[in-house]
C-alpha cells in the first residue's frame, strides 16, 4: 500500500512514517501543507493519502481542500481525514460524492496501529470509516432541520439559489442590493455550517441541504 502523509505537526508527521513504514506500507511522500500533499499527490500517485484537516498555509481546513482537489483529479485517490476537532460539514464533505474510500477519525483516538492500518484498507477498498463520535453527531444533526436558524428572508435566497438563480438574479427578483444578497448568501453558508471550499461548492451544498428539508 503505497502512502502520503500530510501533516504539520513533525513530531505526528514523522510518527506516523515509522509506524506505516512498519507495518509494511510504502510512505512515497510526507509533507507538512497542503500545496506539498496535492504535489506529493500528483507526483507519487498513492493508493491513500493521511490527511490532517487544518494545514498551512491558512491552518483552516486547507487540508480537506486539498483532498478534495486530489480525489477530483484522481478518483480512485482513498483519503483518510485525521483532526482534533469534529466538524460534521467537513464529514458531509467527504461523503457527499457517494463514492466512498474516504475516511475521518479523530487523532487521539487511534488507538492502536492496527486501528489505523485496518481504517486503511478498508477505504483502500472503497469503504468508508468514520470514528463514532462523529457518527453519532452526524446522526443527531439529521434528526434536526439544518435549516432552522435562517430567517424567512434567508430562506427565500435560498429558496431562489436552488433555481439556478445567481446573486444578480436574486437581487432583481427581490429587489434588493447585490450587496445585501450576498450578505444573506454568506449568513446561510455560516447558518448551516459549510466550509469554505469555494463559492461554486458551497452553493450546490447549500442547495442539497435545501433540498433534504424539503
Amino acid at each position: 500500500m503505497r502512502v502520503v502523509v500530510a501533516d504539520d505537526s513533525v513530531l505526528l508527521r514523522e510518527g506516523l512514517v515509522r509506524l506505516l513504514t512498519e507495518a509494511g506500507c510504502q510512505v512515497v511522500a510526507a509533507v507538512g501543507d497542503a500545496p506539498s500533499f496535492l504535489a506529493a499527490a500528483d507526483e507519487h500517485r498513492p493508493d491513500v493519502a493521511v490527511v490532517d484537516i487544518r494545514m498551512p498555509p491558512r491552518m483552516r481546513d486547507d487540508g480537506l481542500q486539498a483532498a478534495v482537489e486530489a480525489r477530483a483529479r484522481r478518483p480512485e485517490l482513498a483519503v483518510l481525514m485525521l483532526s482534533a476537532y469534529i466538524e460534521l460539514s467537513y464529514a458531509d464533505v467527504l461523503l457527499s460524492d457517494g463514492r466512498g474510500g474516504v475516511g475521518y477519525l479523530l487523532k487521539d483516538r487511534v488507538a492502536s496501529l492496527d486501528t489505523l492500518i485496518e481504517a486503511l484498507r478498508t477505504i483502500v477498498a472503497g469503504g468508508t470509516v468514520l470514528d463514532p463520535e462523529v457518527v453519532a453527531q452526524l446522526l443527531v444533526a439529521r434528526r434536526t432541520d439544518p435549516l432552522a436558524a435562517l430567517t424567512p428572508r434567508e430562506r427565500e435566497v435560498l429558496a431562489l439559489m436552488a433555481e439556478g438563480r445567481s446573486n444578480a438574479a436574486i437581487a432583481g427578483q427581490l429587489v434588493v442590493s447585490a450587496g445585501a444578497v450576498e450578505k444573506h448568501v454568506s449568513n446561510i453558508f455560516a447558518k448551516i455550517n459549510l466550509p469554505d471550499l469555494g463559492a461554486d461548492n458551497r452553493r450546490v451544498l447549500a442547495v442539497l441541504a435545501w433540498l433534504k428539508s424539503r
